[in-house]
């Protein structure tokens, strides 16, 4: 039993030791591995990464100084849209103390109620929305409020249905005392004429001439009364579908600064440049445009980018700490969902793509002469490896395209791209090229 022991802890002794060669060897880095890639054949793109913003062409706040049809507090008595949902041009969005607020085709602001016997732009603009929804304006000149623009907006209202307000108050005051005029000229002129009484020559043309005005008076009463369109009644927007970006209106609250909030046009990314990316980024280039809030993606073309630098300050920020980008807007391909509108989104631009698929390689394997010859070094199957002369061109995540020039390169064969310690040679680490055996060839 003694001896078993005796021999156990001699064997646990031999273990602890060492010679001083064995140690040496332990303690020495291992040898480095050359590290190496595939050459790969593959369409190949660079890109640029930026941010953008999505918003329509237009945006516009419906904000009607409407007045309750008795005078009193302007109330908001229906709102008939949701925010995120689209609407079409005459559709009604709200109404206030009863009256409709709609919305038609038309770039011009509205500043002014139109009225019959108006004329000028916002008129022809009025005309042009209303046939537009099928209510033509009949022989009116453009751009003047006549006879058939009144029975368009007549029968437009009536589609909607509400009544127009009248020019003169609902019963039509000064038509009708223009027409009790007529009347009053017209039983005169009858007496006279009558037999009943003998009546002068003058009496007569007096007649005839008062009988004549009140006909004119009657004639330009009518020209300027009728239905009307208000101020508070109608928006314009550029483009339908819109979209109902912001409600802040309810029933029975007070109208407010801002009710309503809707925008028009087909959804665009706005975006900004820094400067070393803005002659990377033209035109028609493809991006695709991502959604990090809702996981949505598109795909959209560069429509322009500014020539010169725009300057915008940091919301809430001093003009000193202002930067400087190039204004990057992007169209998408199709029409984006209306709920991304206001959400920043990330744009990564193609800015340069090969022609079909290419011989490609990383860039690290990749070398320059003293010659200035580009050259990259293939490690062959039996260890040993040759340089070829290469003419680089589209570079991109990290790869280049290259193209052999008097000596060949094919898919599938590895070339160094630098040395690593014990990383094997399946992985693209960093480094200098390592001291190889001679090339051959």
């Amino acid at each position: 039993m003694g001896a078993f022991a005796l021999s156990g802890a001699g064997l646990w002794g031999a273990s602890l030791v060492q010679s001083p060669a064995q140690a040496a060897a332990e303690a020495a880095p291992p040898e480095p591995d050359v590290l190496t890639a595939l050459v790969e054949r593959r369409v190949l793109s660079d890109t640029v990464v930026t941010r953008g913003t999505v918003s329509a062409s237009q945006t516009v706040d419906i904000a009607p100084a409407a007045s309750a049809a008795e005078g009193g507090k302007p109330v908001v008595t229906k709102v008939l849209v949701q925010a995120g949902k689209t609407f079409r041009a005459g559709q009604v969005l709200m109404e206030i103390s009863g009256r409709p607020v709609f919305v038609l085709a038309g770039m011009l602001p509205v500043y002014r109620g139109l009225k019959p016997g108006a004329h000028g732009q916002d008129v022809r603009q009025l005309q042009n929305a209303l046939a537009g929804l099928g209510h033509s304006t009949g022989g009116d000149k453009k751009g003047v409020y006549g006879p058939g623009t009144k029975a368009a907006v007549a029968a437009f209202y009536a589609s909607i249905g509400y009544d127009p307000m009248l020019v003169g108050g609902e019963s039509g005051d000064p038509v009708e005392a223009a027409r009790g005029q007529v009347k009053a000229a017209e039983r005169a002129l009858a007496g006279l004429t009558s037999g009943k009484a003998e009546a002068s020559g003058d009496e007569l043309t007096y007649a005839r001439e008062d009988l004549a005005e009140a006909r004119q008076k009657l004639a330009d009463a009518e020209a300027v009364s009728g239905p009307m369109v208000p101020a508070s009644e109608v928006a314009y927007l550029s483009g339908f579908p819109a979209r109902v970006d912001v409600v802040n209106a309810k029933v029975g609250g007070d109208v407010g600064e801002k009710p309503m909030t809707v925008s028009a046009g087909r959804l665009v990314v706005k975006g900004s440049l820094a400067s070393h990316e803005k002659g990377l980024v033209r035109a028609g280039q493809k991006v695709r445009i991502l959604s990090e809030v809702t996981g949505q993606e598109a795909t959209g073309v560069v429509a322009s980018v500014s020539e010169a630098p725009v300057t915008a300050a940091p919301e809430g920020g001093p003009a000193d700490d202002a930067g400087q980008g190039y204004a990057l807007e992007v169209r998408p391909d199709k029409d984006l969902p209306a709920a991304l509108a206001g959400q920043d989104v990330r744009l990564t631009v193609e800015a340069a793509t090969s022609a079909g698929k290419v011989l490609v390689i990383p860039v690290s394997a990749v070398s320059a002469g003293a010659d200035s010859r580009t050259t990259v070094t293939v490690l062959q199957s039996d260890g040993t490896h040759r340089r070829v002369e290469v003419r680089p061109g589209t570079s991109g995540d990290g790869y280049v395209e290259v193209t052999p020039v008097g000596g060949t390169l094919s898919e599938q064969e590895r070339v160094i791209v630098g040395v690593g310690v014990g990383a094997g040679d399946a992985g693209l680490g960093t480094g200098s090229v390592p001291e190889v055996p001679k090339a051959e060839g």
